[in-house]
């Protein structure tokens, strides 16, 4: 019975961990969205949230407009309840912006890497 509870309440820990860490990707995303251009429009009605409610959830759909033109549009209902839309410059923004994101992130793990390899551990030796 312990061991049982004690993996429940593991299983429960870890659950909520990443589901906060799938909560702060998708707020990063949306600052990234903001930052490239994108227009936030709230679910402030009942038939905004309905459509919101049947779109694909935290991902970047692309779809045609009447224009011939591509809409890049990306719904969160769980956060903000709300649609971010962009043209192709916002996205091309967008794009731009995640990967100049993911390279900062890069070079600040190599150098964690590095300082970690260049400490001198003693008789410790490397953990």
């Amino acid at each position: 019975m312990r061991r049982s509870l004690a993996t429940l309440i593991t299983l429960s820990l870890l659950a909520g961990g990443c589901a906060a860490m799938r909560e702060e990707r998708i707020h990063q995303k949306e600052n990234l969205l903001v930052a490239a251009g994108f227009k936030m429009k709230l679910a402030d009605n009942p038939q905004a949230l309905a459509q919101l409610q049947a779109m694909p959830q935290n991902r970047m759909i692309a779809r045609s407009a009447p224009d011939g033109s591509l809409v890049y549009t990306y719904a969160d209902l769980q956060g903000c309840k709300c649609l971010y839309k962009g043209h192709a410059p916002e996205y091309e923004q967008y794009k731009q912006l995640a990967l100049a994101k993911q390279f900062a992130q890069d070079q600040v793990e190599a150098a964690e890497a590095n300082e970690a390899a260049s400490m001198d551990w003693g008789w410790w030796g490397p953990w």
